[in-house]
């Protein structure tokens, strides 16, 4: 991958900065080529070296084993010779000597051969060249012992000698087993002349190695050379793209003679195309500039004409089709390869530049319009007492008319020509010494106060602002008036924080003998709850009496009276004991919630029954007054409910809508609807009303709409309260919506069945009726007692 890497850096490398190489069909084919040589060739030459080694070592290894051949036939030739001509009849040991001596040429024993003459018993009895011992034995010229008893038969055999060398030895046997003679000669001696070829062999190989191996190296290197030029280039390429990208700038090479222009990468990057090929035709660049900025057309004459340096700015259409502002700065370069003259330079995006100059002009001149149109005199001066801005306060002030406060002139110049206000007096704040700010304020002589503030600017200059701060000033001696006066406030109030702690603490003894006075009027409560509880048993009885007495003088059962009256006065005696009775049950009723010691028993009762047996008690006094009753339920509707507290809710609530609706055309409805795990009953009549302010105090014991004096409705007050804290107790609640002269709407809100209060209620029943079981004796320990238990 790094030769394909250095081929495409290569290829890139030649349009750096726009400058492109012929591209021929045979420069196309060397530069694919050539990344695949970068690697054959050094390859090519290390497989020609293994090569030429191999067969190189082929060649000598086999010259070895040819020149031990011929010595080993050789060796085997002369031990035959030798034995031949010294078998030829006996001869003593010194007439073998001889005859050995004088059988061979010194030719036939030069490289290092050696003939031995052996006897029976293996003793070396003569040899050539002679041996320095006397009669040694062959064991002592080395490791012969399988060429002795091989004999003819092992031929030439590699034995190693007594010092360690390696041989070649042959052994023939004499005739009439006379003894044997064995040819000896040195391995190092064979091979003496293919070692002498071989050296020179290696040092001609080497050499050639060495030259390929250079070569190789030096290709290598240069290889790597031109790779790392390639990457430099491309580094440099990089880096200039870089810096152009981030200077929103970009790299033009216009070839002028061939119409044709080369954008850097950070060109195209600026304006969001994407490079389709190498170079941009006249007419694609030219189309993306702004008409109204001129065209190439025109530069390109007016450059063919002159040799002129360009500074245009103009705009160009980017690929979201915002135009981009953009400043070309270029030189006309000729071209010494190809011929011709190139525009060379670079393009900047100007438009962050434009935007902000169109920004600091018209910040400038809000900026302008801002002190012209504050209320205070304000000017700026330079770090050379020039003016620098001012306003027509300032201007007022000094009497200074608008040709003379013109930005340039000086201090002294611009204030001799003006006239100063005329102060009363003058109050400076305290001024620390090297102070960059002062200010001060002046009394004119018309009443006028003024604050003149002074401050330096960051380059030496100094801005002054004059504020007229009569109205501050004004107010400020409201305030020291005010100060005064909160002084004195301060001393009246602490008086009355003494005085509060007095009643602070009158106020504690007050709380102390409310609580005590609460709880002796809580007592008091609840004599009375335990009064009335007594007192309404003791008047039944009287009155049960009264009203049967009543009613057996009303129906003469022992005889007439005498006078009709009687019988009317009965009537009377009659209706007002069952009224009375009526009011001591409310009153026991109320008593007794009031008093905590009503039982509710809670169980599954049907609505429809229950209102049912509401209205057969409502419905004569409502047919007397011909008053209708309308019933509008939605079916299956229960309640979990008391069902005596619940017939006294919807009958206390019925007879006062009966009671309340005039004679006529009254009319009262009943509805009921389910809402979550309660049930919504709605009673509604069309009578008299109830007053707004009489509505927050209804359902409070004995509290009615009409007071003592204008009474018309009988009652004592507590059908409605007891509808109320029955309701509560049961965890619904009883709400009034009434409006006077059109009827009232009471909702009640009570629970309706649910699983969880089916079971709560039938605990509760278990309970109860396991209470009021009669204590029945058991033997200890028997089934009562566990189950009691």
């Amino acid at each position: 991958m790094l030769e394909a890497d250095s081929a495409s850096l290569s290829a890139r490398a030649d349009t750096i900065l726009g400058i492109h190489r012929p591209q021929t069909p045979t420069h196309i084919r060397f530069v694919r080529a050539e990344t695949w040589l970068r690697v054959a060739l050094p390859a090519l030459l290390t497989a020609f070296l293994v090569c030429l080694a191999t067969v190189e070592g082929l060649h000598l290894s086999t010259q070895r084993q040819e020149s031990i051949r011929h010595a080993a036939t050789d060796i085997e030739a002369m031990a035959r010779l030798v034995a031949a001509a010294i078998g030829q009849g006996a001869a003593t040991q010194g007439e073998l000597k001889d005859r050995l001596a004088g059988l061979l040429p010194h030719s036939g024993i030069m490289d290092r051969r050696q003939i031995l003459v052996l006897d029976a018993d293996s003793t070396i009895v003569a040899s050539t060249p002679p041996l320095s011992g006397e009669r040694m034995n062959l064991g002592e010229i080395g490791d012969l012992q399988a060429l002795v008893i091989l004999r003819e038969r092992a031929g030439v055999m590699a034995i190693t000698l007594a010092d360690g060398s390696p041989a070649l030895a042959a052994l023939r046997s004499l005739p009439g087993a006379q003894g044997q003679v064995v040819v000896l000669q040195s391995l190092a001696a064979v091979t003496a002349a293919w070692t002498a070829q071989t050296r020179n062999h290696v040092i001609l190989l080497s050499a050639a190695a060495l030259v390929i191996i250079g070569t190789g190296i030096a290709y290598v290197l240069q290889t790597r050379r031109a790779y790392a030029v390639d990457r430099v280039c491309e580094q440099i390429k990089q880096r200039l793209d870089t810096a152009l990208g981030r200077g929103r700038c970009g790299l033009w090479d216009w070839d002028i003679p061939r119409g044709r222009i080369y954008w850097s990468d950070s060109m195209y990057a600026l304006l969001g195309y994407r490079r389709e090929r190498e170079f941009l035709s006249f007419g694609d660049v030219n189309a993306l500039v702004h008409p109204d900025d001129g065209d190439l057309y025109s530069l390109a004459r007016h450059l063919a004409a002159s040799q002129s340096t360009v500074d245009h700015e103009f705009r160009i259409r980017s690929a979201s089709g915002v135009w981009l502002w953009m400043r070309m700065r270029a030189e006309i370069v000729t071209d010494t390869v190809m011929g011709g003259r190139h525009l060379v330079g670079i393009a900047l995006d100007v438009t962050e530049q434009r935007t902000l100059a169109e920004l600091n002009a018209t910040a400038d001149m809000r900026l302008r319009d801002a002190v012209e149109a504050i209320s205070e005199a304000f000017v700026l001066w330079d770090t050379s007492n020039r003016l620098v801005l001012c306003n027509s306060k300032f201007r007022d002030l000094h009497a200074l008319g608008p040709d003379v406060a013109v930005p340039g002139r000086r201090y002294a110049e611009i204030m001799g020509r003006g006239v100063l206000p005329s102060i009363r007096r003058e109050m400076r704040e305290l001024e620390h010494a090297g102070a960059t700010a002062r200010t001060f304020e002046a009394e004119l002589t018309d009443g006028r106060w003024l604050q003149i503030s002074e401050r330096r600017t960051k380059d030496g200059g100094y801005v002054s602002v004059g504020t007229d701060i009569t109205s501050l000033k004004r107010h400020q001696e409201q305030l020291v008036a005010s100060e005064r006066e909160l002084i004195a406030t301060v001393r009246d109030l602490k008086r009355s924080r003494r005085t509060l702690e007095l009643q602070t603490q009158q106020l504690a003894d007050l709380a102390e003998r409310y609580l005590d006075q609460k709880a002796q009027a809580e007592t008091a409560n609840q004599a009375k709850s335990e009064f009335l509880a007594n007192m309404s048993h003791e008047l039944r009885t009287p009155l049960n009496a009264i009203m049967g007495f009543a009613e057996l003088m009303q129906t003469g059962v022992y005889g007439a009276l005498g006078s009709p009256r009687y019988t009317e006065y009965c009537q009377d005696i009659r209706t007002s004991g069952h009224y009375l009775l009526s009011v001591i049950d409310d009153i026991l009723n109320m008593s007794r919630i009031e008093s905590h010691r009503v039982k509710l028993v809670r169980r599954e009762i049907a609505l429809p029954a229950a209102i049912e047996a509401a209205l057969k008690l409502v419905a004569e006094p409502a047919r007397a007054k011909a008053q209708t009753i309308q019933v509008d339920l939605v079916a299956g509707l229960s309640l979990m409910v008391d069902e005596r507290a619940l017939h006294q809710i919807l009958l206390n609530l019925l007879q006062n809508a009966v009671k309340f609706t005039p004679e006529g055309d009254g009319r009262i409805i009943v509805k009921a609807r389910p809402s979550g795990d309660s049930v919504n009953i709605f009673i509604e009549d069309s009578g008299i009303g109830i007053p707004k302010a009489a509505l927050r105090r209804l359902g409070t014991p004995f509290q009615q709409v009409e007071t003592n004096l204008t009474r018309t409705y009988q009652g004592s007050g507590l059908g409605l309260a007891i509808a109320r804290s029955m309701a509560e107790l049961h965890g619904g609640s009883l709400r009034l919506r009434s409006q006077e002269g059109l009827g009232t709407i009471v909702l009640v809100r009570l629970p309706a069945p649910t699983p969880e209060r089916l079971r709560d209620a039938a605990i509760e029943a278990s309970q109860t009726a396991i209470a009021a079981l009669p204590a029945v004796a058991a033997p200890r320990g028997s089934r009562m007692d566990s189950a009691l238990a």
